[in-house]
C-alpha cells in the first residue's frame, strides 16, 4: 500500500519517463529497477539499480529534464526523495565539492547525449554560478599555497592598549594577502578557505614565525618584549606538536615567553578536551592563552570552569553598543565580573571612541583594542613611527 513516504511499483511499470520535470529522486528498498534510454528506434540499457541504490538525482541536482527512463524489473519500493531535501543539503556542501559535481554532472550528460547521437559542442556549456564560484575557491586555494611558498603573505600588528596604564602593551598578530590581481583580500575569505582544507596549518606556522620576529625585532630596537598574540584554530589544535614548534621558536629566538600568547575562537567544532590540555601545556611554558571573540560562539559555562583561560576577550557585537543600550553594557559588565571570578584578564575588542575607553577604564577592564587605539601595520612601519 502506498503511503506519503514511499512508492510501490509493479513489474513494468514506469517511475519517470526521459523529458519529464526533475521534481523527485528515489532511493530503491526493494526489487531491480532498468534505466534506459532510445535512440534510433533501439533501445539502450544504462544502468541496473537495487537495493540500496539511487536513481534520478542527477536531473534533481542540476535542474534539468530527466535524461532516461526508469521502469521497474519486478515489484518495488523506493523511498522518494524530494529536491528541497537534496537542495537543503547541497546548500550546506562546500562550493567546491559542489562545483565539482555540477562539472561531473556537465560531462556525464555530454557523453550520454552523445550515446544518443545527439550533437555537442564541448567547452560551450557555459558554467553555472555555484560552479564558477567552486572554481574561484579552488583557483584561489592554489594562489594562497602560491603565495605560502613565496612568503608573500603579510603580518599587520594590532596594538592593545594597557587601560590602567595607558600604554601599548602588546599586539595581536593578523594576516594579510595582498593579491597579485585582486588587490587586499579579506582574511574572513582566505583564512576561511584555509580552515576548510589543511592549509591552516602552514599558515599558523607562517604567523607564528612572523611574531617571533616581529618580538625580537622589538627587543633589538629597545622597545622591551611587548606580547604578540596569534589566533588557532581547531584544526591546528588537533594538530600534533603545536605547543613543542611555538615553544622551540620562541627558544631559538631567545624570546621570554610569555611574550607569546595564543588566541582561541569558541567555535561548534571545538574539541573542549584537547583545548584543555593545550591549555596545560602552555601553561607548563609560560604562555598565556586567551578565549577570543568571547559570548558570540558556542561556549558554556559548564566548559568555561574547566578551562583555565588567562584571558577573555568580549567580541566588539557588545562594545560597540554598549553606550548606547544598556543591555549591551550589562553584557561587558558581567563578563568584566566573570572575568574577575576566574583570574582571567579582560581584553575588549573595537574600543573605536575614547568614551567607550572611560566606560571600559571605570569597569576595570585590563586591555583594549580597536581603532581608537590603533589600526593593524606592518612591523618596519610601527618600528619606523613610534
Amino acid at each position: 500500500m502506498d503511503t506519503p513516504l514511499r512508492i510501490s511499483l509493479h513489474a513494468g511499470q514506469v517511475l519517470f519517463r526521459e523529458g519529464d520535470p526533475p521534481d523527485t529522486a528515489y532511493l530503491v528498498e526493494q526489487g531491480t529497477l532498468e534505466v534506459r534510454t532510445h535512440h534510433g528506434g533501439q533501445r539502450r540499457v544504462l544502468s541496473l539499480l537495487g537495493p540500496g541504490d539511487l536513481l534520478g538525482e542527477m536531473a534533481v541536482i542540476d535542474d534539468s529534464p530527466r535524461t532516461a527512463t526508469a521502469v521497474a524489473l519486478s515489484d518495488c519500493v523506493l523511498f522518494p526523495i524530494d529536491r528541497s531535501q537534496i537542495a537543503e543539503r547541497l546548500a550546506a556542501t562546500d562550493p567546491i565539492v559542489r562545483s565539482l559535481l555540477e562539472g561531473q554532472l556537465k560531462r556525464y550528460r555530454g557523453a550520454l547525449a552523445a550515446l544518443q547521437g545527439q550533437p555537442t559542442e564541448p567547452g560551450l556549456l557555459p558554467a553555472s554560478a555555484t560552479e564558477r564560484k567552486g572554481i574561484g575557491r579552488i583557483r584561489l586555494e592554489s594562489q594562497l599555497r602560491e603565495a605560502l611558498a613565496g612568503r608573500h603573505l603579510e603580518l599587520g600588528l594590532q596594538p592593545l592598549l594597557d587601560v590602567a596604564r595607558n600604554r601599548v602593551a602588546g599586539y595581536e598578530a593578523l594576516v594579510r594577502w595582498n593579491h597579485p590581481e585582486r588587490g587586499p583580500i579579506s582574511p574572513a575569505e582566505f583564512v576561511a578557505l584555509a580552515e576548510e582544507t589543511s592549509l591552516i596549518v602552514p599558515v599558523g606556522e607562517y604567523v607564528m614565525d612572523a611574531a617571533c620576529e616581529a618580538v625580537a625585532a622589538f627587543v633589538r630596537a629597545g622597545r622591551g618584549a611587548p606580547f604578540v598574540a596569534v589566533n588557532v584554530s581547531g584544526r591546528q589544535l588537533a594538530h600534533p606538536g603545536l605547543v613543542e614548534r611555538i615553544v622551540a621558536r620562541a627558544d631559538a629566538a631567545r624570546l621570554p615567553r610569555g611574550s607569546l600568547k595564543l588566541e582561541i575562537t569558541e567555535s561548534q567544532a571545538l574539541d573542549y578536551e584537547l583545548v584543555r590540555e593545550v591549555i596545560a601545556l602552555c601553561h607548563g611554558h609560560g604562555i598565556k592563552v586567551a578565549l577570543d571573540d568571547f559570548g558570540t560562539g558556542y561556549s558554556h559555562l559548564a566548559h568555561l570552569h574547566r578551562l583555565d583561560f588567562d584571558v577573555l576577550k568580549i567580541d566588539q557585537a557588545f562594545s560597540r553598543q554598549m553606550l548606547a543600550d544598556p543591555r549591551a553594557m550589562s553584557v561587558v559588565e558581567a563578563i568584566v565580573q566573570l572575568g574577575r571570578a576566574l583570574s582571567a584578564e579582560i581584553v575588549v575588542e573595537g574600543v573605536e571612541t575614547t568614551a567607550q575607553l572611560e566606560a571600559l577604564r571605570r569597569l576595570g577592564c585590563h586591555y583594549a583594542q580597536g581603532y581608537l587605539i590603533g589600526r593593524p601595520r606592518p612591523l618596519p612601519e610601527i618600528l619606523a613611527g613610534d
